[in-house]
């Protein structure tokens, strides 16, 4: 009987892991144009990693951070909000910080490729992705300086996407 406890206990410890919560954003520039995907899953870890895979953008250093409405309507994507934020400071470089959608910048190479593998040690997919009014990955045509509040000085919003549930 004590070996089928432990081996239940090992199982139940196993589920949050082989059942981790994932979900994926169709990413599209202001034009309408596809420019790639984001996805972002929970790890056993408890951080959160997403992965951006993008093309036919600008070169250069751009912000990129997670918003707190899954809408991406809005002509200028204002209609993402601001900053999953939760209650800690914008960027890396302040006390408190940095909010749970806080990503660091992303490197266009002259190609218009972007890509990178981010761990967000303060997101949860379903609590500040998959809730209510959802979330958004939003590009910013300038580079974060991780520290001016709220927003990291990042410039306009040239590219959202709004995140869905993954089959």
């Amino acid at each position: 009987m004590k070996k089928l406890t432990l081996t239940a206990t090992a199982l139940c410890m196993l589920a949050p892991a082989l059942h981790a919560a994932e979900t994926s954003a169709g990413i599209s520039g202001r034009d309408g144009a596809d420019l790639g995907t984001v996805s972002v899953r929970d790890t056993p870890s408890g951080a959160a990693l997403a992965t951006v895979t993008l093309k036919n953008l600008p070169a250069g250093t751009h912000a990129i951070h997670l918003h707190e409405t899954g809408d991406c309507e809005a002509e200028d994507f204002s209609s993402a909000g601001g900053h999953i934020a939760g209650d800690r400071a914008h960027g890396v470089l302040v006390e408190g910080g940095p909010h749970p959608g806080d990503m660091p910048n992303l490197t266009v190479r002259d190609d218009g490729i972007g890509e990178v593998e981010v761990f967000l040690p303060y997101l949860q997919v379903e609590r500040d992705l998959m809730d209510g009014d959802g979330a958004a990955f939003v590009m910013h045509a300038d580079s974060d300086d991780y520290e001016s509040q709220p927003s990291g000085d990042a410039g306009e919003r040239i590219a959202c996407g709004a995140f869905s549930a993954s089959e």
